[in-house]
């Protein structure tokens, strides 16, 4: 096991071995014991109590945080020429069809979001074990494959993320910076935790929301109350 460095010691020092903190503290801790020279991401972790493995208990959504993620989210519109503009006008970093079809091919994958059409969603079937790895196939349920173009790019450059419980049963996300004011850190991340709440399978069974934590790049993991989020 790596050894701490002496700020990680410090980091771990503030925070309380096995308490729970509420999500107010919390987002208040977690600009104190992140100690890094650069702007640290800060990520939350939902255990839930589900199957994964069952189709009928998987969780799976998008939320649009109140003060988006502070990461300048690179989205690619895979449009026909027909939507291009409308593209372009709302923020897309990339736009266009076959000539991007054929640098993802040769590897390219250097964006957060793709965004289409659902009529160019069978150009992208072959393309799947290259994005689906990656979590950038365009998806219905996600917002991604749309008619309105214009509005997906907007709503994604705001702040809208989707996520999925993993194999383990749990959910991940990146909901903002240490640099927001701690106020913002609880806003974004009470909106995904209420989400995942109103997401809950009918088959998943016993306590559903098992085990909360926040951290951000470097710094130790703050465990929160479950029940006082």
């Amino acid at each position: 096991m790596a050894k701490l460095t002496k700020k990680q010691k410090e980091a771990a020092s503030k925070i309380e071995k096995n308490k729970h903190y509420t999500l107010k503290d919390a987002a208040a801790l977690i600009k104190v014991v992140s100690s890094a020279k650069f702007d640290e991401s800060v990520d939350i972790a939902v255990r839930l109590g589900v199957d994964p493995r069952k189709a009928n208990q998987m969780v799976r959504g998008v939320v649009t945080l109140p003060h988006g993620t502070g990461k300048d989210v690179r989205v690619l519109a895979l449009v026909t020429p027909d939507k291009e503009e409308e593209a372009k006008a709302a923020g897309a970093d990339h736009v266009g069809l076959d000539e991007y079809l054929q640098k993802i091919k040769d590897g390219w994958t250097d964006i957060d979001v793709i965004i289409t059409m659902p009529a160019v969603m069978g150009k992208l079937g072959p393309l799947g074990r290259i994005l689906g790895p990656r979590g950038l196939m365009p998806n219905p349920k996600t917002g991604t494959v749309t008619m309105d173009v214009a509005k997906a790019v907007q709503e994604v450059k705001a702040g809208k993320i989707d996520f999925k419980v993993d194999k383990t049963g749990i959910v991940h996300a990146g909901i903002g910076k240490v640099s927001f004011d701690a106020d913002k850190i609880y806003d974004n991340a009470h909106e995904i935790i209420q989400t995942l709440i109103k997401l809950k399978p009918t088959a998943a069974k016993g306590t559903y929301i098992k085990s909360i934590h926040l951290s951000s790049t470097m710094s130790p993991a703050i465990a929160l109350d479950p029940k006082a989020v």
